[in-house]
């Protein structure tokens, strides 16, 4: 049976980049972030890519991976999230996200679950929350 675990994210950073013309839609942009995770999942200074893909100003949707070294529930290792986001006109965001198979190192070797954010204008930090499972 899955474990649930939850916390919160403060974003630390963000840069991002367009990656086609600027002012036209849809467009493309990258970004690379830096995150901090607290409560089940505690890991500082993550490293954090996403693919953004703008349908308006202020609408799209977005992939990523994210690395995540520190603890999981007192478990000590790194493991990569893959996520999956949109972004709504009034700068809501909705995220989905995975383990990357066979991505766990130390303790969190063979870990596999799945996730869930959301993010509200000026929120910070946000919740998340985290099933996983331990091999």
């Amino acid at each position: 049976m899955a474990i649930r675990t939850s916390g919160s994210i403060t974003f630390a950073d963000w840069r991002e980049t367009p990656a086609g013309p600027d002012g036209t839609y849809p467009r493309l942009s990258r970004a690379s972030v830096v995150n901090h995770y607290a409560g089940g999942i505690e890991a500082a200074g993550t490293v954090c890519e996403y693919a953004i893909a703008y349908t308006t100003e202020k609408t799209g949707t977005c992939t990523g991976m994210e690395l995540l070294a520190g603890r999981l529930d007192g478990r000590e290792g790194n493991f990569v999230i893959e996520q999956r986001a949109t972004f709504a006109e009034d700068g809501s965001v909705r995220a989905t996200f995975t383990v990357v198979p066979g991505s766990g190192t130390g303790e969190l070797a063979g870990l596999r679950g799945e996730g869930e954010f959301s993010y509200q204008p000026g929120q910070s930090p946000f919740p998340y929350s985290f099933d996983y499972l331990l091999d």
